[in-house]
């Protein structure tokens, strides 16, 4: 029987007095990719960040391998096995990438080894004494994914991995994402570009004023693409 990673139920967020997310429902088995689709502003990333407990108030459930994480605190969520990529990196750019890649805690024993980080991203062993403002912007999101890596997370979400990148980076991220879903990993990406996107995940979702809209598998994405187009404007 295939074990859920994480059980998202009713999830309300708040940021202050905003309302930003309107009972989120949504589950992620282990091993899988999962993608929130969305235009800006639907509450992609604010799921992302709820999950974490980065937003306001939050309330409803969310479980990640059965254990309830709404009440705790974001290091104690983080420690359960969850890297968080988001959007901006937070790459210390005072360090060098791999002062970088030393820094996180290691949550488990699964966590990678520095020559398993640089087989897997070459362009950060070519650089690994370069400081992080010396980075190009590609390889500073390959930077924000192996410091995850590092520490053993098994769930990783990924924020708009490949926004602003050249295309020959986000091949790069693709691969990525292949060989952390080979690996076992357990994936929940937010995507604007939904042509990197569309032959990576297992199921999508859509998001739409801070609620879950659609859910369609990669089976049944060819004839959804359409109404994707539409809805999305892609």
């Amino acid at each position: 029987m295939t074990q859920r990673f994480l059980e998202v139920s009713d999830l309300q967020a708040w940021y202050g007095e905003s309302h930003i997310l309107h009972g989120v429902n949504f589950h992620v088995n282990e091993g899988e990719v999962l993608t929130l689709l969305g235009r800006n502003g639907a509450g992609r990333t604010s799921t992302l960040r709820a999950i974490m407990g980065l937003t306001g108030s939050r309330k409803g459930s969310i479980k990640v391998m059965g254990k309830e994480t709404i009440a705790m605190a974001t290091h104690a969520i983080a420690r359960l096995g969850i890297g968080y990529c988001p959007e901006e990196r937070g790459i210390f750019s005072s360090l060098t990438t791999e002062e970088n890649l030393k820094l996180p805690p290691e949550l488990s024993k699964d966590g990678m080894g520095l020559q398993e980080i640089y087989a897997m991203f070459p362009n950060l062993k070519e650089r690994s004494n370069s400081q992080g403002t010396r980075l190009s912007g590609g390889e500073q999101q390959m930077l924000a994914v192996a410091r995850i890596l590092r520490t053993g997370a098994r769930l990783l979400l990924l924020d708009e991995i490949s926004e602003g990148l050249a295309p020959v980076i986000v091949q790069k991220l693709a691969e990525m994402v292949k060989m952390l879903r080979a690996k076992g990993y357990t994936i929940v990406m937010v995507e604007q570009n939904f042509r990197f996107a569309a032959p990576l995940a297992d199921r999508f979702l859509v998001m739409e004023h801070g609620a879950i809209q659609q859910e369609f598998t990669q089976a049944e994405l060819p004839q959804r693409l359409a109404k994707l187009h539409e809805y999305l404007g892609v």
